[in-house]
């Protein structure tokens, strides 16, 4: 029993280590000459290879087949376009012109993000005299001015300052990373109309996983990667990382939803900075890269503005399990009957997903 109240912990933590690996294996690979387009595109196809088996089995074991419905689908395909495919391809575009720890950082922002989004289309209320929503606000602008300061204001250098970086590349990342972190933000909101037209949530991921990894195809040949060569692998390493990162992607789909239905997003998305921290010390050590003073307290300006906005979530989760315990208490249901249901479809179909599933 005691094992068990800590299988979720041990998930999570190999789950961003997992998460810092692709970080640090893809830098590595991207410095010996891979390409970031076609990388997304073996990544993508990798990912699809491991999921589709799986959920075609799942639902073929169901007595209901799972379905998606035009609309589905059409939002489906909208999400794979901009949510995955842009998405990775900004993400590790930034990886490849700034660095990883940068990359690491940048994630930290999906909540704060997600939750201005969720403003915008009235999935979140804000209320003046709420302490939750003051926190929440707060916490939102401390990460903003964070990653603000990560992308402008470099500071002195820290750890390996004899080494030199082209600011423009740097800039251009950081660009890069904010672009895919309010795309992601973007897919996490939409996972609320695609979940209304199917549950079967790994059936929606497989068909994500697919759909992506044809745009990514096809945003790789706009890129002019018409050629063989282009999409030759031309060392282990690259072989090696592009394997890694499929695996990845399908490994962390089932840790992050499993987690998720046993503890929710909440206690997921805590565990988010460590792969930062992660990523930063290997990153100096291994691949040489360089550490800014205004990076590093930006960093920590956005993971203090994580747990603010955090915080703010709790209290908001806590109230709904009270009101969820009224409900039930109201219908004479059994707790174990009702209650975790409604918790792991809130989960899942509410905005507030704050962990990346494909990410």
């Amino acid at each position: 029993m005691e094992m068990e109240k800590y299988k979720p912990v041990m998930a999570l933590v190999m789950l961003q280590f997992l998460t810092a690996g692709v970080a640090l294996f893809t830098k590595a690979a991207f410095m010996e000459g891979l390409n970031p387009t076609v990388f997304v595109v073996y990544r993508q196809a990798l990912a699809t290879l491991f999921i589709c088996p799986i959920s075609f089995f799942s639902a073929w074991r169901k007595t209901n087949k799972p379905s998606l419905g035009v609309r589905g689908f059409w939002w489906v395909a909208f999400t794979a376009v901009v949510g995955v495919t842009v998405n990775q391809n900004a993400y590790f575009a930034g990886i490849n012109l700034s660095s990883s720890s940068m990359a690491c950082a940048m994630t930290n922002l999906i909540p704060a993000v997600t939750f201005i989004i969720s403003i915008i289309v009235g999935l979140e209320r804000i209320r003046r005299r709420s302490v939750r929503s003051l926190a929440k606000v707060i916490g939102t602008c401390v990460c903003v001015g964070g990653a603000m300061a990560m992308t402008f204001l470099r500071g002195p250098k820290l750890l390996n300052a004899l080494l030199h970086q082209d600011h423009t590349n740097w800039l251009l990342g950081c660009i890069c990373l904010l672009i895919s972190t309010f795309v992601w933000s973007l897919w996490l909101i939409l996972q609320v109309p695609i979940a209304r037209h199917c549950d079967d949530h790994l059936y929606t991921s497989s068909c994500t996983c697919f759909m992506a990894t044809v745009s990514s195809f096809l945003m790789a040949l706009a890129f002019g990667k018409t050629d063989l060569p282009s999409w030759k692998l031309d060392s282990s390493l690259q072989i090696s990382c592009c394997m890694f990162a499929g695996f990845q992607l399908a490994v962390s789909f089932f840790l992050q939803a499993w987690c998720v239905s046993r503890k929710g997003p909440l206690f997921s998305a805590l565990f988010n900075p460590l792969s930062t921290v992660i990523v930063t010390f290997f990153g100096a050590l291994y691949l040489k890269e360089q550490t800014y003073l205004g990076s590093l307290l930006g960093a920590l300006a956005v993971i203090l503005g994580l747990y603010i906005v955090l915080w703010g979530k709790s209290e908001d989760y806590q109230e709904e399990a009270k009101d969820l315990k009224l409900q039930n208490e109201h219908t004479n249901l059994s707790q174990s009957d009702s209650v975790p249901v409604v918790i792991v479809d809130k989960a899942f179909r509410s905005s507030e997903l704050l962990e990346p599933l494909l990410m």
